[in-house]
């Protein structure tokens, strides 16, 4: 068995599935799962300091390039869910990978993951992850 990398800065937030997340069978129409990933997304940043501040809003921007969302086990109204977000790698790019977990029904429910581009302030993109903001992340 392949030993498992470790999550760089693993951030957890939880939350329940609101009612305006479901279809009319009460399951979470699956676009919401991108919702949900980018709420475990902002915290993981602004657990850095990459949230909006001196870097990041002046100096530089990112933008999101490649999104993706494997499902495994529906969310439904009312169930619990952690999500949790961490780093894989943030040389050239910021990839941030996913696990949605049923906390109500003691599922995992998705895996995924997002990758960051960082552009200047004149939107123009950068070929690597400025070394201000690799440090903030792997501090």
């Amino acid at each position: 068995m392949t030993p498992r990398r470790p999550r760089l800065r693993e951030t957890v937030v939880e939350l329940e599935v609101p009612f305006r997340d479901v279809d009319m069978i009460g399951i979470v129409w699956h676009g919401h799962y991108f919702d949900y990933m980018e709420a475990a997304r902002t915290a993981l940043l602004r657990s850095c300091g990459l949230d909006r501040g001196d870097l990041i809003g002046p100096r530089f921007s990112f933008f999101v390039i490649e999104t993706r969302c494997r499902h495994a086990f529906p969310l439904f109204y009312g169930d619990t869910v952690r999500v949790t977000a961490w780093l894989r790698d943030v040389k050239r790019r910021i990839n941030i990978a996913y696990e949605i977990y049923n906390l109500t029904r003691d599922r995992r429910a998705a895996r995924g993951h997002t990758i960051l581009a960082t552009t200047d302030p004149d939107r123009r993109l950068l070929l690597e992850t400025p070394d201000e903001i690799q440090k903030r992340l792997l501090a």
